[in-house]
């Protein structure tokens, strides 16, 4: 298996209780996943929810507590309770087709694998869209995957360019020490109401069409909207959420508009998102016309001994227990049915 984030976690715990062979091949040195990764800013009072792992309670942390240390002591935990085989740091490079398998190199070495779920998530792949003149901008351009906390942009002026969870968070923060202007490509979308058990299965079946059809994922959020948090409510009567269309270019001083618009910045972040990290998966060929790689549940159609946990659907917290499950019991399904050894 590849990755020891949350949907790693999930699945590895599946493939114990399951009685399998099996290693997880983490990039990180450490456990936490993409979590040790966030801004030390991001608390846990405006994390969106944290899903148990199977079989070991979160207890809830002090809401100021960091989520870059809350959330991965509760992974390492789980490491230990489970004494799960995560070996790191192994970065994965490449997956091969063998006679019966997969080959995995990685820059601690290979291994042989009958089957291979991939758990690699997307904090490594940051998206960063081109925009004409973007390379002329005199100022600074960032991403989240960068952000450190609002302390770098204090006295500037910041366009923060998208409409996700992660824009919002950032935006407020930084308007608190900085002038900020919030452009976004469609209008975002506020959801006031519960996240019912219903409500996520029509959200995760709305994710599921694409990937079934062969389409990159959409993100989870471009479905379930934003959140009204107490700290996106606060921002919202204070005038921080007013939110601008796409600019059609940047100069050295700013972004414009075709209208004539023009705002002045210093800095751009862009808030644009992820994609998924699978560029190690490139000589298996997998990726269909529509650019994304054709899903049935958790399993990749055209390869049967390959599963994507973290991806598209299971790209959420709760998904991502629901997938581990799912393609452990299509593995042992598969090896039994091959009478191959597990």
């Amino acid at each position: 298996m590849i990755g020891a984030g949350q949907a790693g976690l999930c699945s590895a715990y599946f493939l114990r209780r399951a009685g399998l062979d099996f290693v997880v091949l983490d990039a990180d040195a450490a456990p936490g996943g993409a979590w040790q990764h966030r801004w030390p800013t991001l608390r846990m009072a405006t994390v969106h929810g944290i899903f148990d792992l199977p079989g070991m309670r979160f207890d809830p942390p002090d809401p100021a507590s960091p989520a870059a240390v809350a959330v991965p002591a509760y992974f390492a935990a789980y490491e230990r309770m489970f004494d799960l085989p995560v070996r790191r740091p192994v970065r994965v490079t490449s997956v091969r087709r063998s006679a019966d398998g997969f080959v995995l190199r990685s820059d601690a070495g290979e291994w042989t694998a009958r089957a291979v779920i991939n758990a690699t998530g997307t904090w490594r792949t940051p998206f960063r869209p081109y925009y004409p003149g973007q390379e002329t901008f005199r100022g600074q351009q960032s991403h989240p995957a960068d952000y450190r906390g609002p302390a770098e942009f204090a006295g500037r002026r910041v366009v923060v360019v998208g409409g996700g969870t992660s824009a919002v968070q950032l935006l407020t923060e930084i308007a608190d020490v900085a002038s900020t202007t919030w452009v976004t490509r469609r209008p975002p979308v506020f959801a006031d109401g519960p996240f019912t058990e219903e409500y996520g299965r029509s959200v995760v079946s709305a994710v599921d069409e694409r990937v079934r059809a062969g389409l990159p994922p959409r993100s989870v959020v471009s479905v379930t909207g934003l959140a009204r948090t107490p700290a996106v409510l606060a921002a919202e009567a204070a005038g921080v959420l007013r939110r601008l269309p796409m600019f059609e270019r940047i100069t050295p001083d700013g972004v414009a508009w075709a209208d004539g618009r023009f705002v002045a910045a210093d800095a751009i972040v862009w808030a644009t998102g992820w994609r998924a990290s699978l560029a190690h998966l490139a000589p298996l060929r997998l990726r269909e016309a529509g650019g994304g790689i054709r899903m049935d549940g958790t399993r990749v159609a055209a390869e049967p001994r390959l599963h994507l946990v973290g991806y598209g659907p299971s790209a959420s917290t709760v998904g991502a227990n629901r997938a581990g499950r799912e393609a452990v019991r299509e593995i042992s399904a598969l090896l039994a049915n091959q009478k191959i050894p597990a």
